[in-house]
This record gives C-alpha cells, structure tokens and sequence, in this order.
C-alpha cells in the first residue's frame, strides 16, 4: 500500500477542515511548495492537492498556484476541487497533472464523465466518493464540498463507471479527527469491487493505521493532518513511502 499525503488548499495557503467544514478549519505556516518539498524528501511519488475553494464554490482562486505545483519535479499529483466540466478538466491536465479528482460530478452528471473516462483514460482519473454511513450502515455520497448529502449509495455510485480504476473514498466523520480510518467500510469496499484500487481517507493517526488498512486491501492511504502534525515517526512512514 502506498501513502500519499495531501495538501488542502484555501485561499493559497494549507488548511485542514474538521470533518469537511469550513467554518472548522486549521491554518497552518508552511507554503504549499515548501510542504510538497517536505513529503517529496520524505519518499513520496504521489501527492494529493485539493483545492478547497474549488470544491465549494467552483472559483478559480489556487488555479496559478496548483500549476506551479504540477511543474515541480519529483512527484505526480493527483488534484481535485471543483473539476465540474470538461473545460476545467482540460485545463487541469494541461498543467501538467498526473490525475485529475473527480466528485461532485460523478454524482451529479455520471455520463459525461463516463464520456471523460473514454476520452482520458482510466489511469488518468480519480472518483472521489465521499461518504457518511446512514442508520442502516450504507455509506451515502456527499457532494461540493461535503455540503450536500445524496441518497445515493457508494456501491451504486461506483457501478456507474464500468471502466474506473481508482477511486478515493474518504469517510467525512473522521476526516481530520484522528479518529481512526473506518476499517469496516474498506473492508466491505474491496471485497465488493476488488478491480477498484481504493484509495482511503479520513481518520489515519498513526503507522497501526496505516497497517490496518492495508491489511484491508487499500491500493493507498491519503493523509492530510498526520502528516501535518508529524504525528508518525519517519522511520514508520517509510515502509508506505515507494522512494523513502
């Protein structure tokens, strides 16, 4: 399993959210260059960059900077936030993106972007399917930026894309609470759609997380404030870490 840390952007500078709201949000000192140099020493490949603004209301304001992000050497990024239509679609990969996040639109407009998956390629695009789990323990996807709940199953969500690859789902309840990932949502994930390589997030405190999901069959863990917090050892990062 691969560790992929992730960068939350608002406004241009790192943030995290408390469990996707807004009005719950931590700043941090770092840039956003200096802390993709930071996870790149550390052995990364990948990095996960969301752009906050993006995703709540569709605003351009990091567009420059996630461009200034995608050129530096070393890693491939994986970007998401407000990626609605095929022009900003365009535009993102042109930058020089690895993977393009895809959320609210899978939801939202599935077709077209069945018809960008064509176009792409599977490689190329990541699903992100954020959940809460109903009373009757069914994860529901939520949408722009965790402000609208669906009805919509993860497991129905997922079956609209026959050629999807990867998919990030993140349970909101534990993003940024150092609660634990929800091992049980994974483990229910893989098993019903091994051809997915899942990616999970929310809740990773520690490397016994990280060891948990794992054991779960996850293709990746993304972690935001562990990592922000230098919560976990180097040392017990770099089994996860492919250049550590």
């Amino acid at each position: 399993m691969r560790l992929i840390p992730a960068i939350d952007l608002k406004g241009g500078r790192c943030v995290r959210l408390l469990r996707g709201d807004f009005a719950a949000e931590t700043r941090y000192d770092a840039a956003p260059r200096d802390l993709l140099a930071k996870y790149r020493g550390y052995g990364a490949d990948w990095i996960h960059v969301v752009d906050l603004d993006g995703a709540r209301d569709g605003s351009a304001v990091n567009r420059d900077l996630l461009a200034e992000l995608a050129a530096l050497p070393g890693v491939k990024l994986q970007i998401g936030g407000g990626l609605r239509d095929l022009q900003s679609v365009e535009r993102t990969l042109e930058a020089g993106v690895a993977r393009i996040v895809i959320g609210s639109a899978a939801v939202t407009r599935p077709d077209e972007v069945v018809r960008w998956l064509e176009r792409f390629g599977p490689e190329r695009i990541v699903l992100a399917l954020d959940v809460r789990i109903d009373g009757g323990g069914t994860p529901r996807v939520a949408t722009h930026g965790w402000q609208h709940q669906s009805e919509l199953s993860l497991w129905d969500a997922v079956a609209r894309f026959e050629a999807a690859r990867h998919v990030l789902c993140t349970d909101v309840s534990r993003d940024g609470a150092l609660s634990g990932p929800n091992l049980d949502l994974y483990r229910d994930a893989t098993a019903r759609l091994p051809r997915i390589a899942w990616q999970a997030s929310g809740g990773i405190r520690d490397a016994r997380d990280l060891d948990a999901l794992a054991a779960c069959g996850t293709a990746a863990a993304v972690s935001g404030k562990a990592l922000l917090d230098d919560l976990i050892p180097l040392e017990e990062l770099a089994p996860f870490l492919p250049n550590a």
